[in-house]
């Protein structure tokens, strides 16, 4: 009887998972050989154990001067394409898990976009809680680090909703141990409040290089905070 009721709670607890229904979906799988890439090179190279991740979408992926910005830290980077939280919380497992590393940062921005398939700012926390017990099944102690989704010109109309997802995550940050916020968007509003379009490429979405230097200044400034204790 025991046996069977334990059954029925796992069962249960497996459908009720929030990636559950994004697993096998076409825009998910579409990155499997973007993972593949990484586990490639997870087998041909050996990476320094006080390495610091730098996983997500886009603008990690990007981040050509990485290296150099955030020295002396070692980096792993592992960005892909137009990651979002449902389906990097499929992969986080396969991207973060074989590393030892002194810090994990993650930047996330494809969600909401102003699109029909937007997700909540309440999913967006849920998934990234998700992410976040992901992380903990290797990574029990280690800093984790979620950079504030920016403001940008091409989503401003959608900035309310962005930002809500901001502060949920947040929450969940000040909630759950050796887990820390990096709040960007003071930096990248002008004095009217919008964005500063002069930190942009002409997507107005992806930083450049002084986007960089401003996000570079303040994410490392957090890390030194922590992992100088």
């Amino acid at each position: 009887m025991l046996r069977y009721l334990l059954l029925f709670l796992l069962t249960g607890l497996i459908s009720c998972s929030p990636i559950r229904k994004y697993e096998n979906q076409p825009d998910v799988l579409a990155w499997e050989d973007a993972i593949r890439q990484f586990e490639h090179l997870d087998d041909s190279l050996k990476y320094p154990a006080d390495a610091v991740i730098f996983a997500g979408s886009s603008s990690i992926r990007m981040w050509s001067t990485l290296d150099k910005d955030m020295a002396p830290y070692n980096v792993i980077q592992r960005g892909y394409g137009g990651a979002k939280l449902s389906d990097f919380a499929v992969y986080a497992d396969r991207i973060i898990a074989p590393h030892p590393c002194s810090a994990i940062v993650i930047f996330v921005a494809n969600d909401i976009t102003g699109g029909k398939s937007d997700k909540t700012p309440a999913e967006d926390a849920v998934l990234f809680r998700y992410i976040l017990k992901t992380i903990r099944k290797t990574h029990p102690e280690t800093p984790v680090f979620w950079i504030a989704i920016t403001p940008t010109a091409s989503r401003w109309r959608v900035w309310d909703k962005i930002n809500e997802a901001n502060e949920k995550i947040r929450e969940v940050c000040e909630k759950e141990p050796d887990t820390y916020f990096i709040r960007t968007d003071y930096a990248f509003l002008d004095e009217n409040g919008k964005p500063r379009k002069e930190l942009f490429i002409q997507d107005q979405l992806h930083l450049n290089s002084d986007g960089y230097a401003i996000w570079t200044r303040i994410i490392k400034g957090e890390l030194d905070k922590v992992l100088s204790r």
